[in-house]
């Protein structure tokens, strides 16, 4: 097991991504408009080949009023945009040069200059860019907890050139500063676990994605497009999440209100009925918009680093529980239409009865 020559400098960058769920939808247009001049349209540009007819991902890069930080002790760089799936993400890049892979793991607790934890910050950046984009926010609500990851984005390598084979001469040491655990305690299938997700397309890069950081390594410098598909990844997973919650609080309350007999009350069964109708067009809609927000991906490369991040978030099982719930929120609906229907003929049957009383009496009585 090789560990690093002491000297030989590790330089690359820590890449924080907070993904904030504040609205149903973002109008880009009309935030764009609104931040004045603030804001540009953003496309990672793509370091290898894709085909020409995929789609590009365009979300809007907003110029933050705090463009620097201090983070650990280093400089830090903030980036946000805006996605129209109603979605801010913060990114924060920090630059650092060790000369060990021990000397980075302190990042996993990134801590400002002041001591507050990072999470402060990019929350409050979130929340200037959200009340900045006003009326350009569709059904907004509060900025849930964000969904963070950290990415460990090596440039440099302390002289090698090979990153597939300094990661077999360190798995260890990789393992362990992707967990935040001290690599020799780790056992063997731990390691072979953290490692298992990884891709590669040089010998001068490298992806390895695990559930709460990756270790990304270009040695060209430029590894933008491999963090933008991981930023995605990181907004879907805030998205599936937060419309899996949605649904539960939902369906809890809906079942609820539904178990109250009020035989005479139309009016709380038609307000249920056109709230399940309403909810249930919103996330099919937000489901499919957040499914194919990663179209722009194409078959090479960065859509088989989509596909590693996307089964190490568990992104099919948080879209499979999303769909079986708006499964029982389609037969809640039924339910509540069949009911309503059942109580309007009800109540009809039993005003023609009342009508047919009263012409009996009536002819009784003359």
């Amino acid at each position: 097991m090789a560990t690093e020559t002491p000297g030989c400098e590790l330089r690359g960058e820590v890449v924080y991504l907070y993904a904030f769920d504040v609205a149903n939808e973002i109008q880009l247009d009309r935030a764009a408009v609104l931040l004045s001049g603030r804001a540009a349209p953003f496309v990672a540009r793509p370091d290898r080949p894709t085909p020409r007819s995929v789609p590009i991902s365009r979300p809007l890069a907003v110029e933050p009023p705090t463009a620097t930080t201090r983070v650990n002790g280093e400089v830090g760089r903030i980036l946000v945009r805006a996605y129209d799936i109603g979605v801010v993400s913060v990114t924060i890049r920090v630059s650092f040069t060790r000369d060990s892979l021990t000397a980075v793991v302190p990042f996993h607790t990134p801590t400002l200059d002041d001591g507050r934890p990072l999470d402060v910050l990019a929350r409050q950046q979130c929340d200037e860019v959200r009340g900045a984009m006003g009326d350009a926010l569709v059904q907004p609500g509060e900025a849930t907890e964000p969904e963070a990851y950290t990415v460990f984005a090596f440039t440099s390598l302390g002289g090698d050139t090979d990153a597939n084979q300094w990661l077999t001469d360190r798995q260890r040491e990789i393992a362990g500063l992707l967990t935040e655990t001290p690599g020799e305690r780790l056992s063997e299938s731990q390691v072979t676990e953290v490692l298992r997700l990884r891709r590669s397309f040089e010998k001068s890069d490298l992806v390895v994605i695990d559930w709460d950081a990756a270790l990304v390594v270009e040695l060209n410098g430029y590894a933008d497009d491999v963090l933008f598909v991981l930023e995605l990844a990181n907004l879907q997973l805030e998205e599936f999440r937060w419309m899996d919650r949605s649904l539960d609080r939902y369906l809890e309350r809906a079942y609820v209100d539904l178990s109250r007999p009020r035989w005479w009350a139309f009016g709380a069964a038609v307000g249920v009925l056109s709230s399940l109708r309403r909810l249930r067009i919103d996330l099919t809609k937000l489901a499919d918009e957040v499914t194919h927000i990663t179209k722009f991906v194409g078959d090479w490369h960065l859509a088989r680093v989509y596909i590693l991040a996307r089964e190490r978030f568990h992104l099919d099982q948080w879209r499979n529980s999303v769909e079986q719930r708006l499964g029982q929120l389609d037969h809640l609906y039924t339910i509540t239409r069949g009911d309503l229907y059942d109580r309007r003929m009800l109540t009809l049957e039993i005003v023609i009865v009342i009508f047919f009383a009263i012409d009996l009496v009536m002819l009784f009585l003359k």
